[in-house]
């Protein structure tokens, strides 16, 4: 797919927009002065795959904090600010990477140019965050409630203050818990400027319905070649975040990285206990980082015919099942060892 063109910035060492590849974000949730939690967190985050992670700073001890944090953490620091322009100017200070301001309640003009000079300074891109919920009261009163060009028009107003002060290291992100108004927002923002996009849906709720949400309106972005960098949101552990994010990017053929399950939903023919094995086969490859297509399937209609074309898989039957691996049958294994026969092959093929 023929991606946007967009300005690339750099984050830490982190290219994003200009051809570089989708990047992952995620998001902390423990407490950031909590410098030992915190780290935890991002190394946890980090293994994950995650490329960027953001960190609340929501008062001068957690702004204190990530010096530490900065100190330890392998992947780049963004510091979230709301509110308290001076929680902006020290994080630059404590080492921060980059910064995600919200329009709608950082401060005046004169506020944001202090912010500016210091991250002009240390070359350290600002995003540019706007949210659903906390648009300013002007833009509500004219719109009547958060409409898509409302969240553009509020984007656009900040951009033009940075641009005036000759500040371009800009990222943009529209965010909202409506998918529907979300997508709407960001293809009409994709038409006014070339900085880089930060895709997510806010609020997106639990496992199941922040999936499904997040993979909706990410992905029909991504689609339209709309989109520099993601976070998934969901009310979970952040690692299933980034998890997520990279079975999006998967799915659209923009990133590859560990393996990629393919396994069949079970019906009256399913003759193997299906649901435990593909469960036991996935929590043991979750580690695996080099990308690998594993079929597990569990009928006589399409198992043998998707297992072929995976680089390696089963298809089970009346308990027994048949190993292909790169298309070609290996050998049959009982229904009893084929977790563990799958997984040790698998496990060579990427050693």
């Amino acid at each position: 797919m023929k991606r946007r063109e967009s300005r690339q910035i750099d984050i830490g060492g982190v290219k994003i927009g200009g051809g570089a590849p989708v990047v992952v974000q995620s998001m902390t949730n423990t407490a950031t002065h909590d410098v030992a939690a915190t780290v935890n967190q991002v190394d946890c985050l980090t293994n994950a795959g995650c490329e960027l992670v953001r960190l609340a700073v929501p008062d001068m001890k957690a702004a204190s904090a990530l010096r530490e944090i900065k100190s330890q953490a392998t992947i780049p620091i963004i510091a979230d600010i709301h509110f308290d322009y001076r929680l902006a100017l020290a994080a630059i200070e404590n080492g921060a990477d980059g910064l995600r301001l919200n329009p709608g309640n950082i401060g005046r003009r004169k506020e944001v140019q202090e912010i500016v000079s210091a991250a002009r300074e240390q070359a350290i891109p600002i995003r540019i965050g706007v949210n659903s919920g906390s648009l300013n009261r002007a833009l509500l009163r004219k719109y009547g409630h958060p409409t898509p060009e409302a969240l553009v028009e509020s984007a656009m107003g900040h951009v033009r203050i940075l641009e005036e002060l000759d500040f371009h290291l800009i990222k943009i992100s529209l965010k909202s818990p409506d998918v529907l108004q979300m997508i709407s927002a960001y293809r009409l923002l994709s038409e006014k400027v070339d900085y880089p996009l930060h895709l997510g849906v806010t609020e997106a709720g639990g496992l199941v319905s922040g999936t499904v949400k997040n993979s909706l309106g990410i992905g029909i972005l991504l689609s339209e070649g709309i989109g520099d960098t993601i976070r998934v949101s969901l009310t979970r552990d952040p690692v299933d975040e980034v998890k997520v994010a990279y079975e999006i990017l998967k799915a659209l053929g923009l990133r590859q990285r560990g393996a990629e399950i393919i396994s069949c939903p079970t019906c009256g023919r399913c003759e193997i206990d299906l649901l435990s094995l593909a469960e036991r086969v996935e929590n043991a490859l979750n580690g695996i980082t080099t990308p690998i297509k594993v079929a597990i399937m569990g009928c006589v209609v399409n198992g043998p015919g998707e297992a072929r074309e995976a680089d390696i898989g089963i298809a089970g039957g009346r308990g027994q099942g048949t190993l292909f691996k790169k298309g070609r049958l290996i050998k049959k294994v009982p229904e009893s060892d084929l977790a563990r026969a799958l997984i040790e092959e698998v496990k060579k093929m990427v050693n």
